[in-house]
């Protein structure tokens, strides 16, 4: 790979130092943003970003730096500040470098070869052609804040002192819809996306119908008394709660006791019917990769299993804390930052029934869709006071739209309280779920 010779050329800047270990890092993409509005192209961005980091260990001191070129001025700058960080840096004997896998996973449909070759044209036009069926949804969707279109083909290569050496290519596409419904003086609105790493992968109708269908199912809605009730939380919703636990099940957060698990390994966390992991193997997964961001083979690891806590997930440096292995969750979020902790694909793992199930063991209760301000939650605690929406139960019948609920409660209460798991797992960004029916919850209205 072209990667490799850049590696090869920070490497030999690296030769005859006193060093006692060091990583390199390159990365490399091709990236594509296309935005419109009212049948035009609003905004087109293109750009071709590139780097390398390194991480030089001097004792037990890390130090980190990067560089946007490879002219060997600026090599040289980012090897004497990554020297400087690490001799001034406090030392801690956990900072390590991986060590080389025996193997990594084969994921040959992370990369879609056809992506770099399809004509601008086209995708510019599927934008287009997103917008023209999220106004023919419906009659009452009136207006379209956005929609977007985003690709990436990207390249990583990484190698350290111990002889670790990997790189891979992939890619990926997005879409997404914003609407807006109006009836009478009620104006809703519904958004949708797709991720997948071909261009084929994505399908707009489908995008399209989402953002229109959401947009219309609120008009109408009407306020509700509170009551203390059974609550179905559709896919989305639930795994808006699932990112939020993702903190929770880090090793750095049990070091620093930061997590609502900490010291509840093998005990009964969840209800029995919540199995969840991490993985960072999972086709079409947006956090998949064959290795991590330290070259650690991602994996499939438990956390939660029939509601009992099997334990966390680690990069190298945690994981050494703890006196684990890493779990390969050590990520970047770009060449100018170290890697750090964090889930790759947080999922629940579906149950048999359909959200219809679920809706029809309600006697009276509501559906939620939407939720405002989960992002304020004490995610130490665990507790939780939301604004919600969505659409209120009488003998497992929708009888019509709800809005200004306020949702409150625990976490942990939330997920032990968990009476049945629907089939519709699904994704948005790196957390997954299916819709799930807790049995009781505290509903504010007014």
């Amino acid at each position: 790979m072209e990667l490799a010779k850049h590696a090869d050329a920070v490497e030999r800047l690296l030769t005859g130092r006193n060093l006692d270990g060091y990583e390199i890092f390159v990365s490399q993409s091709r990236d594509l943003s296309i935005e419109a509005r009212q049948g035009q192209v609003d905004a087109f961005r293109a750009a071709e970003p590139f780097g390398v980091a390194v991480r030089l260990k001097v004792g037990n001191g890390l130090g980190f730096s990067y560089s946007t070129s490879m002219e060997p001025a600026a090599l040289a700058m980012m090897i004497y500040g990554a020297l400087v960080a690490a001799r001034m840096q406090t030392q801690d004997p956990g900072y390590t470098l991986a060590a080389p896998a025996t193997s990594y996973p084969e994921l040959p449909w992370l990369y879609d070869p056809e992506l770099p070759v399809v004509d601008e044209e086209l995708k510019v036009a599927r934008v287009l052609e997103l917008e023209r069926l999220v106004l023919a949804a419906d009659p009452r969707v009136k207006r379209v804040r956005k929609c977007s279109y985003g690709e990436s083909v990207y390249s990583s290569f990484i190698r350290n002192s111990l002889g670790l050496e990997k790189g891979y290519r992939g890619s990926y596409v997005t879409c997404s819809a914003s609407a807006v419904a109006e009836e009478r003086d009620d104006a809703q609105s519904g958004w949708d996306f797709a991720f997948s790493p071909s261009f084929s992968g994505i399908d707009i109708e489908a995008v399209a119908k989402g953002a229109g269908s959401k947009a219309t199912a609120l008009l109408g809605a009407r306020n509700i008394p509170g009551m203390r009730c059974p609550v179905v939380l559709d896919n989305h919703v639930a795994a808006g709660i699932v990112e939020l636990l993702a903190p929770s099940f880090l090793g750095e957060a049990v070091h620093k006791g930061k997590s609502l698990f900490m010291g509840k390994e093998g005990e009964q966390v969840f209800s029995e019917l919540v199995t969840l992991h991490d993985d960072g193997l999972l086709l079409d997964g947006m956090g998949t990769a064959p290795c991590d961001g330290e070259g650690v083979p991602q994996q499939d690891t438990p956390l939660v299993t029939g509601g009992v806590l099997q334990g966390f997930l680690y990069d190298s440096y945690w994981g050494k804390k703890a006196g684990k292995s890493s779990t390969g969750n050590a990520q970047r979020g770009g060449i100018k930052g170290a890697p750090r902790s964090g889930a790759n694909n947080l999922m629940i793992d579906p149950g048999e029934a359909s959200l219809e199930t679920l809706l029809a063991g309600v006697e009276r209760g509501v559906l939620i869709t939407e939720v405002m301000g989960m992002h304020t939650a004490n995610t130490i605690s665990g507790d939780f006071s939301v604004g919600a929406s969505g659409f209120y139960l009488e003998r497992g019948e929708i009888l019509y739209p709800v809005k200004g609920m306020a949702l409150a409660g625990n976490l942990m209460h939330l997920f032990k309280g968990v009476d049945q798991v629907g089939s519709d797992l699904r994704f948005f960004g790196g957390a997954g779920s299916p819709s799930l029916r807790i049995a009781e919850l505290e509903i504010s209205g007014s």
